[in-house]
């Protein structure tokens, strides 16, 4: 394999997004050294968002969720998830 490009200090996160965005990595990295890496501790970034539900769905929400023991927003985010990922398996 040909010798590796150095890459280039930054001075923003701006400037290096620039940077890969015209530029293949292959150049400045082996790929063929790089391991698996897993991060357990990072924690999703999450988005606030609004949403209207009929106050009979949210009470019949709320006491599910107290038979879980469990925060009533926890198992809305639960049941999307699981619904998203049938969704995706299911094609």
């Amino acid at each position: 394999m040909s010798k590796q490009k150095k890459i280039p200090e930054f001075k923003t996160a701006a400037e290096e997004r620039e940077f890969w965005e015209s530029h293949d990595s292959t150049d400045y990295v082996d790929w063929t050294q790089a391991r698996l890496a897993s991060f357990p501790n990072l924690k999703p970034s999450t988005k606030t968002i609004s949403l209207r539900l009929p106050e009979s769905l949210l009470d019949r929400i709320k006491i599910e969720a107290n038979k879980r023991d469990m925060p009533y927003q926890s198992l809305i985010k639960a049941w999307l998830a699981e619904d998203v990922e049938e969704s995706r398996r299911a094609r």
